[in-house]
């Protein structure tokens, strides 16, 4: 088969000399087996979702009442301005180059200032020394992508950033809220030619909800469990569905 690139474009001369192969049954081209092929195929891979969410206890997404609360009080939540110091320890990365990595070799992410992937760009084996402690809030240095991290991890630059709450309540809800709450304060500041730094984050303020003049971080947990169930329902909801019209495509071909 032809393969077409920058110095081979496709056209519509090239594509009508072009043969692909294709199933057959009875010498004419055997839709039926193609769709059954592709529904039994998505059907594998929604049971191995299903299974995942049992595992994991994620099918139960019914709100409790103190989510649902937590949503219906969302526009209400009052704000204030904290110093980012005053909430975390922040601390730069280490620093380990792509060029003196072997991507894939392991189990551990290798972060970089990208938002594609959660800041991972492999997994990778490597000397534990240049190893940071994840439970943390990510901050690729040189484009402020702001990213929470749970696991621990190794960095491709030494510019950015790993913002360790002071407080006791270092969860991943809390994490993932607060993580929001650095991306709109302060992502407007910084550019590729003007990036954030250890020294520059010193100073800065972010705006979180308050309770009594303090972060409210009981509603920062409540609220993100909220949104999950909700995003975790309609993937549920999807599954369920696609289940359904897989069992109608395969029931219709037999």
């Amino acid at each position: 088969m032809l393969s077409f690139g920058y110095n081979n474009t496709v056209s519509e001369a090239k594509l009508n000399k072009i043969k692909i192969k294709l199933p057959i049954k009875n010498d004419t081209i055997d839709f039926n087996f193609m769709e059954n092929f592709i529904a039994e195929l998505e059907a594998e891979r929604i049971a191995e979702l299903e299974a995942y969410l049992s595992v994991t206890g994620l099918k139960d997404y019914t709100l409790t009442k103190e989510e649902q609360q937590a949503l219906d009080d969302f526009e209400k939540l009052k704000f204030r301005k904290f110093n980012v110091i005053d909430i975390f320890d922040v601390k730069n990365t280490g620093n380990i180059l792509s060029r003196d990595i072997v991507e894939n070799s392991g189990k551990t992410p290798y972060l970089c200032a990208s938002i594609t992937n959660n800041a991972v760009s492999s997994y990778i084996s490597y000397d534990e020394k240049y190893l940071d402690k994840g439970n943390c809030i990510f901050i690729g240095g040189k484009t402020f992508t702001v990213t929470y991290q749970e696991k621990d991890f190794y960095s491709n630059d030494s510019h950015n950033l790993a913002l360790y709450l002071k407080k006791e309540e270092k969860n991943k809800s809390n994490y993932l809220y607060l993580a929001t709450c650095i991306n709109k304060s302060l992502k407007h500041k910084y550019s590729w030619g003007d990036s954030i730094s250890n020294k520059k984050i010193q100073i800065d303020k972010i705006f979180l909800p308050v309770n009594n003049y303090q972060p409210y971080y009981d509603a920062m947990e409540t609220f993100i469990s909220a949104i999950q169930k909700l995003v975790i329902r309609d993937v549920i909801l999807y599954a369920d569905k696609k289940i359904a019209a897989t069992k109608t495509i395969v029931n219709k071909n037999n």
